[in-house]
């Protein structure tokens, strides 16, 4: 989200508003902006937190929490504002805490007045925590802390509310003169709230000043800004815009036009009315659009309601008496999506579902928590929570965790969709260490798969049965269930089901040294070749390559494992990320390239740290990784050998990618940097490469958007080239081989 205003339009005013919170985040721990709604404090958190960036290493993190309705979620969505802290397998305050030792740093917490019970506690513990760490709240109150230093905002001086009011009149009524008159009474009448000022703005695209202010002044004598303001806003509407702008509350994050489509649409709103109605009440600031940063719909706009103005449409929502009726197809909507992201799980669509849900994850909650709530649903929001699977396991695990106690509590009647909650909350029990109730959950599972006669579960069953018996230390009696799950899987015609049971049964084998992973790989490949399946086959691919190694043939356990680590990479699969650095160090040891084989120990000891705990699933190839750390350290001595294990830790997953995928570091190059580019400039320019706009990328690192321009401007200099497309081109050959 970009400090400046809607759109990427410019900052006004609050020149000593910054400098107060500037010198207030230099020594107190928690300094909380507060005001009324509509008052600017989003926008004045997020320019004083960019203007501050350089005064924090370990980063500047911007939870967003408007969308969060149930405040046991809080330590979950802040930790969505970290890169690993939804990775982990540790409860999620901690989680939180430790993605957040890396040197002082910055958490802006916007919009805490609907979560203030819990914010207040959760701050607390963080600070006393972490002694480096600084916390910009805003919100509506006080936190209560100690120490708490509170930043109150008042409206915007006239000068600059006329200033703001002329910046955005100008951009939909070119040629708009402030000098008249009516000008400053406009921004008098709205008492200096920015967002008021905003909306009213924008009316000039069809009425004159003078009628604005009439208008204001027939409002204003029945109400109070900016209530009275909505008001108006929703009755110079179209009948459709009205109709449009209840419904769309319902949405928690963003909405594009195929969600408003579906949800949205009917009773009053015919689907093909729906864009154009959209862009009206975009017109009118009501809908605030903004790019979002995936590959899947490259270039759609996602839209995104204000806090104030989704509450003012809430509110006409459930004096609609239609409330329950949109909650439905908002949760039906989301039902529709978790079922195509379960049933399309290969090729290309992983990554487009990956990127999608991750998106979405803010109005997945609200659909799961609505639809436990609400009676005859919880069988729903089980299947939906179920489906989920990989989404809660690579990037919401502890909240993963939770929905699935939720949901089992909820549905327990003993029929298929408990069966599959049953297993699927079995795997991220395991994931997140808790081998009991994941061992509780099969036997039930089991049991209706058996009473059923649902075949394809009890795959799922012996699977997962095996992975428990592996992590508690029985390889054997691990790979007797695999074969089990091998067998299942093979009779119903599961093919993913048995390319995940074939991959991990190989590289049981593959640690043993057994011929048959081999062939138990390459049939995995073939499998995975033949539907399109990605996930299953970098595992499989990982097989090949400790196979490979085991017996000695070098070129072909290089060529596997670094097929594979492209595919975990791409899937953004930490713990395929992790293994195959490991197995890239084994790599390196044998051939005596101590150093090397150091620093990806390093770079896989990060993403292990990150994930809280090592190897996962994998423990038994653990004394592989003791064997090389011996021979490491031996062959480079206790200081150089600590010395290239931090080198290695120091590299972003991206880099340490990079690193393992060539045969020597880049030379003289610190991690982070790519060429002749700043560590600033290679950040930009991988987000060039994803895809991601200038508006994004303003975003994603919390600096304006001119900003953002002015270093993209600098890499096209530096490198020589005329376009975006050459960069992501320049970036993409730079990180493979």
């Amino acid at each position: 989200m970009t400090a400046g205003g809607p759109g990427g339009a410019s900052f006004v005013g609050r020149g000593p508003e910054l400098a107060e919170i500037g010198r207030l985040l230099a020594t107190a721990r928690v300094v909380n902006v507060v005001g009324v709604g509509g008052v600017g404090k989003t926008r004045l958190a997020l320019r004083a937190a960019e203007e501050a960036g350089g005064s924090f290493p370990g980063g500047v993190r911007v939870a967003e929490l408007a969308a969060l309705e149930d405040p046991a979620l809080l330590a979950y969505a802040v930790g969505d504002a970290l890169p690993v802290a939804g990775h982990s397998a540790r409860p999620p305050l901690q989680a939180v805490i430790d993605g957040l030792r890396g040197g002082p740093a910055l958490v802006v917490l916007d919009n805490c007045e609907r979560l203030l019970p819990g914010c207040a506690p959760f701050v607390d513990t963080l600070v006393r925590a972490l002694p480096e760490l600084r916390v910009l709240a805003t919100g509506r109150r006080p936190l209560g802390l100690p120490g708490e230093r509170v930043v109150e905002l008042a409206p915007l001086p006239e000068p600059d509310a006329v200033r703001l009011f002329a910046d955005r009149a100008a951009a939909v009524a070119p040629g708009f003169e402030t000098a008249g008159a009516e000008t400053a009474e406009i921004c008098r009448r709205l008492g200096g709230l920015p967002l008021a000022i905003e909306m009213t703005a924008v009316r000039l695209r069809d009425l004159p000043a003078r009628q604005v202010l009439r208008g204001l002044d027939d409002r204003l004598r029945h109400g109070r800004v900016p209530q009275a303001l909505f008001e108006w806003s929703h009755d110079l509407c179209t009948p459709g815009e009205r109709l449009l702008w209840r419904r769309v509350s319902v949405f928690s994050g963003g909405v594009d036009l195929e969600a408003a489509g579906h949800v949205c649409a009917g009773d009053g709103i015919a689907r093909e009315d729906v864009p154009a109605l959209v862009a009206g009440l975009a017109g009118a600031s009501v809908l605030r659009p903004r790019e979002h940063d995936g590959r899947e719909h490259d270039g759609v706009v996602r839209y995104h309601l204000q806090d104030t103005v989704r509450a003012f449409g809430r509110a006409l929502l459930a004096a609609s008496g239609e409330e329950a009726a949109l909650r439905r197809r908002h949760r039906d909507y989301y039902r529709r999506i978790t079922s195509r992201a379960w049933a399309e799980p290969s090729g290309a669509a992983q990554r487009s579902w990956t990127e999608r849900l991750r998106r979405e994850h803010a109005d997945l909650r609200t659909a799961l928590d609505w639809s436990l709530r609400e009676p005859g649903g919880a069988e729903t929001a089980l299947t939906m929570i179920a489906e989920l699977l990989y989404h809660w396991s690579g990037h919401h695990l502890p909240e993963g965790a939770g929905w699935f106690d939720r949901g089992l509590a909820a549905q327990t009647d003993p029929g298929e969709a408990r069966a599959h909650g049953l297993w699927a909350g079995a795997w991220i029990a395991l994931l997140a260490g808790d081998r009991t109730t994941a061992a509780a959950r099969l036997e039930e599972a089991g049991a209706i798969a058996g009473r059923l006669g649902l075949r394809g579960i009890r795959g799922h069953v012996a699977f997962l049965t095996g992975m428990t018996a592996v992590r508690g230390g029985d390889l054997r009696a691990g790979m007797r269930w695999y074969e089990e799950a091998v067998r299942a899987h093979r009779a119903v015609g599961d093919p993913v089901g048995l390319a995940l049971a074939l991959s991990r049964l190989a590289l049981a084998n593959a640690s043993l040294g057994r011929a048959a992973a081999r062939d138990l790989a390459e049939e995995c490949v073939a499998l995975c070749d033949l539907y399109g399946e990605g996930r299953h086959r970098a595992y499989a691919l990982l097989a090949l390559s400790i196979s490979a190694w085991r017996r000695g043939d070098m070129r072909a356990a290089v060529e596997h494992g670094d097929e594979s680590l492209r595919h975990s990479a791409l899937l953004d699969d930490r713990l395929g990320l992790g293994v195959n650095l490991e197995a890239h160090a084994w790599f390196a040891a044998g051939a005596r390239d101590h150093e090397r084989a150091a620093r990806l120990l390093g770079a896989a000891d990060a993403v292990w740290v990150a994930a809280g705990s090592r190897m996962g699933e994998f423990g038994y190839l653990s004394r592989f990784r003791d064997a090389c750390v011996a021979a490491t350290r031996t062959g480079l001595g206790e200081t150089a050998f600590r010395g290239a294990l931090a080198w290695g830790a120091a590299m972003p997953p991206g880099e340490a990618v990079a690193y393992a995928l060539t045969n020597r570091p880049p030379a003289a190059q610190a991690p982070g940097k790519i060429g002749p580019l700043t560590r600033r400039e290679t950040e930009i320019a991988r987000l060039v490469a994803e895809g991601l706009s200038n508006k994004d990328i303003a975003g994603r690192l919390v600096i304006s958007q001119r900003t953002a321009e002015g270093h993209i401007e600098h890499i096209l200099d530096k490198l020589g080239f005329s376009s975006r497309v050459q960069v992501a081109a320049w970036v993409n050959g730079r990180t493979a081989v």
